[in-house]
């Protein structure tokens, strides 16, 4: 209970410290959700109906069963979340990686709210609940984790500079870079439960919506 206690003091202590940048992160991914979403309107006739295209042969391969869980397509989806909150994480050990930072996540905004956009703008409601079910269960986890790593990569990137630059000596860097691999660790352990329910669970949720919609 005690040690409960104390990890929930920690976390609080870490959120009212970081609050600015934990807002700032927060808005800016939310900016490239709605970007991404007017990104669909933009788009050609023709480029709507070419991805829709590629779509319905995919809910269709969903609906008759051939796109099937296994452990390949488990360490994939797994291996990909890791690989991009690692570029990030070696980002903010680096002053210069400070705007690629901020890039990258905006980008994971945009094609969260460019799936979503989509299917919604081509299918309507059954759009909707596709990119509930697909999306949704994975992402609850995947996007706190992404805002996580890109505030502490933001966090430490300025204290580095700080350092470097203006000399600001009072507490040191190893430490924080300490808590810094112990974070992204427990990241990649919260990235293996979000691959599971994007490879185990997503594609049952969504044979079930696809057949419903069929009929």
């Amino acid at each position: 209970m005690k040690k409960k206690s104390v990890i929930q003091n920690a976390a609080i202590s870490h959120i009212k410290e970081h609050s600015s940048i934990y807002l700032f992160i927060t808005i800016l991914f939310l900016m490239g959700v709605i970007f991404g979403a007017i990104v669909v309107n933009s788009l050609s006739f023709n480029q709507k109906e070419d991805l829709f295209y590629y779509l319905s042969q995919f809910f269709g391969q969903v609906k008759q069963g051939q796109i099937s869980a296994d452990s390949g397509m488990f360490w994939q989806t797994v291996s990909h979340n890791i690989k991009y909150i690692g570029l990030i994480w070696l980002l903010g050990i680096s002053i210069i990686g400070l705007p690629i930072i901020l890039v990258l996540l905006f980008l994971k905004g945009m094609v969260v709210g460019f799936t979503v956009g989509f299917l919604v703008n081509q299918m309507g409601l059954g759009g909707f609940l596709l990119a509930i079910v697909s999306i949704f269960p994975q992402n609850i986890i995947i996007v706190p984790v992404f805002i996580l790593i890109t505030t502490l990569a933001l966090s430490l990137s300025i204290k580095i500079f700080r350092r470097l630059f203006m000399k600001q000596l009072e507490k040191p860097l190893k430490p924080a870079i300490i808590r810094y691999f112990i974070c992204l660790t427990a990241a990649a352990v919260f990235l293996l439960a979000a691959g599971a329910l994007e490879t185990f669970l997503s594609p049952h949720l969504m044979k079930s919506v696809v057949s419903m919609a069929s009929k």
